[in-house]
């Protein structure tokens, strides 16, 4: 292949991928902004079992919200070797704070997740601080949920 050719092809790669690469990062000239703005990514999945029924709570002045709590399992064998059964199996659960904002999400979400329900989570990530009752200043991490799959059999309607 020529050089020109290869230079051609080059050329042709280099728009597209210079294109995407534009949508996540903003070049504006120094004179207007001397910093670059780039996109970034707050998200989670996460699969579990729901840990209590969700209770909805709404604060003077703000929309309510539906809080319940989610666990995920993580699994892994102890032991010098994953080829044979030797080892013992070690399990972890983590429980994360689920809390739904979304009107439509949020009601379904109060009406229909049941404690022992396997179901999907998507969303974001909190980090918050807040003062107990006691006066001490504590931080919490929260799943803010976007997405709720329902997975399992347990859903049913509260009467």
């Amino acid at each position: 292949m020529s050089s020109i050719k290869l230079k051609t092809a080059v050329e042709m790669l280099r728009r597209p991928l210079q294109q995407v690469f534009c949508q996540f990062v903003r070049h504006e000239s120094e004179s207007t902004m001397p910093s670059v703005l780039e996109r970034s990514l707050n998200r989670i999945q996460l699969l579990g079992r729901v840990g209590q029924d969700p209770v909805m709570r709404q604060m003077e002045g703000k929309n309510p919200v539906t809080i319940f709590s989610l666990a995920t399992n993580e699994m892994w064998r102890t032991g010098d070797s994953e080829v044979f059964q030797g080892g013992d199996i070690t399990q972890k659960t983590t429980w994360h704070r689920i809390s739904v904002f979304r009107p439509g999400l949020r009601d379904v979400a109060y009406q229909y997740v049941k404690k022992g329900a396997r179901i999907y989570v998507e969303g974001k990530i909190d980090y918050g601080e807040y003062t107990d009752k006691n006066n001490v200043r504590r931080q919490a991490t929260t799943v803010i949920a976007e997405n709720i799959i329902f997975l399992s059999d347990h859903l049913k309607e509260k009467e």
